[in-house]
């Protein structure tokens, strides 16, 4: 990777000036490394990019669009034999930014809907008049959103989110339903430039005007996937009426460039919205449950929730597929996350089986306690208590007799409170404590259980208690 050091000298020789500072800013979902240069007078975005072939991508349609006067950032200078490059500074103002600030008590805000509607306008110019005279070998991965890249996105998200979450599915019939649905979406209309990643976080506002970024990964390919990208982006969380308003207003600007059949548009899109997000879900698997990157972590419960509002609308015959995503929107994970956020601390607390896999926090707060129950003598071991669970009397009198478990009950409140305290005094919101046995039924739900109990008596917090193994059974 080149070195900051080498940034600085193409600065220099751009701006004719010393730069005075350079400060990374932080990536996104690549391995891109940003840093804004500054110098007395100028201000740039330097870029150190190992991959040369999405280096030349991202310059040849910069070029491209800027021809077709089209906002996107100026290059300034490069050197692609070392992957670095400079670009205009747009700011740090994005339209997920100015959604998030302006977001009152979970509303959507009504003065973000008018860039909403610019940026439509804008896409079907970058779609269709954007194409003329493109060439698309120069694309990177591919030239266009072909069979072969539909199928790289759905084991993406089968590898990287449905395999680490361990939902059930028989691989063949998995894998027809994918050939099944990236058949199917090949019949539509591809004749156009796909910008792959056209969502909140890549339209810039600077003076008010918007600007584009982040389009490396365009190819050919139809005009439903970007709009769906826009409308499901993720952590913008855009109520479905509105969805419905822009998806016409962005219809109407397509129909005034080029004329196009609706209908047909319609017939397809419900499938590009399904396929977007299982591309986003594989990314947020691998970037997030992967890597441990909070953003995308924190984005999983809203594709979720997406795909939970699509079900019904999937035409296409995928039953294996299907029952994936029904498996999905019922995981505990999910289905016990806050969707707006708490102003207050939120303990998740979760019991579960050391035969099974420990519970993700996909608040993406990280950290958190996990406790061993297994050092405690097991009540299932004894025929009186094989039926019950830690949530029965008989069982929680026997480990209340149990100095042993009165002892690991008595350090557990200890570490927790120690913790509960801290978050609270810096206006932490997620703390997350597991508890697990053998087989998730008596000791790690009774401890569960009465740290619950305990904090919900001392602190001012949420508690969301989760047992993971009985709500199975059940």
């Amino acid at each position: 990777m080149a070195s900051k050091d080498e940034l600085i000298k193409l600065f220099e020789r751009w701006a004719n000036q010393k730069a005075i500072s350079i400060t990374q800013i932080i990536g996104s979902g690549s391995n891109r490394k940003y840093f804004r240069i500054k110098s007395e007078s100028k201000s740039a975005i330097g870029v150190t990019n190992e991959n040369k072939k999405e280096n030349k991508a991202f310059i040849y349609l910069t070029k491209h669009f800027i021809k077709h006067k089209l906002n996107v950032p100026k290059i300034y200078k490069s050197n692609l034999s070392k992957g670095i490059y400079l670009q205009e500074d747009l700011g740090d103002e994005t339209l997920f930014s100015q959604l998030v600030s302006k977001r009152k008590n979970y509303e959507f805000p009504k003065e973000i809907i008018p860039f909403y509607k610019k940026a439509i306008e804008e896409l079907p110019v970058f779609q269709i008049k954007g194409r003329i005279n493109l060439d698309f070998s120069i694309c990177y991965p591919r030239p266009a959103f072909d069979r072969q890249s539909i199928m790289w996105d759905l084991n993406y998200f089968k590898y990287y989110f449905a395999k680490l979450f361990n939902i059930n599915f028989d691989e063949q019939k998995l894998e027809n339903d994918f050939h099944l649905l990236t058949n199917f979406l090949l019949e539509a209309d591809s004749n156009y430039f796909m910008y792959r990643d056209f969502n909140s976080r890549n339209i810039m506002i600077k003076n008010g005007i918007l600007y584009f970024i982040d389009y490396q990964g365009g190819r050919k390919g139809a005009l439903q996937y970007d709009i769906a990208s826009l409308l499901y982006d993720s952590k913008a969380n855009l109520p479905q009426k509105l969805r419905e308003d822009l998806l016409e207003h962005y219809l109407k600007s397509v129909n005034k460039i080029k004329k196009i059949n609706n209908k047909e548009f319609f017939k397809y899109y419900d499938g590009f919205v399904l396929i977007r997000l299982l591309q986003m879900l594989g990314a947020y698997g691998f970037r997030g449950l992967y890597e441990g990157k909070a953003h995308f972590m924190q984005s999983i419960p809203y594709a979720i929730n997406n795909i939970k509002e699509l079900l019904n609308k999937i035409k296409i015959k995928i039953p294996e597929l299907i029952s994936v995503l029904k498996q999905l929107v019922e995981l505990e994970e999910i289905k016990n996350y806050e969707w707006k956020k708490p102003n207050k601390l939120t303990i998740r607390i979760n019991s579960f089986s050391y035969n099974e896999k420990i519970p993700l926090d996909i608040s993406g707060n990280g950290g958190g306690y996990i406790f061993d129950c297994r050092v405690i003598s097991n009540p299932g071991k004894l025929d009186m208590f094989k039926n019950l669970t830690g949530k029965d009397k008989a069982v929680q009198s026997f480990l209340d007799n149990l100095p042993d478990a009165q002892k690991f009950l008595s350090n557990v409140i200890k570490i927790i409170s120690q913790s509960v305290e801290n978050y609270i005094s810096r206006g932490w919101t997620d703390l997350m404590v597991n508890f697990g046995c053998t087989g998730g039924q008596h000791r790690s739900v009774y401890f569960a259980e009465k740290l619950a109990e305990y904090l919900k008596s001392n602190y001012d917090v949420n508690i969301k208690i989760t047992h993971t193994q009985l709500n199975r059974n059940n």
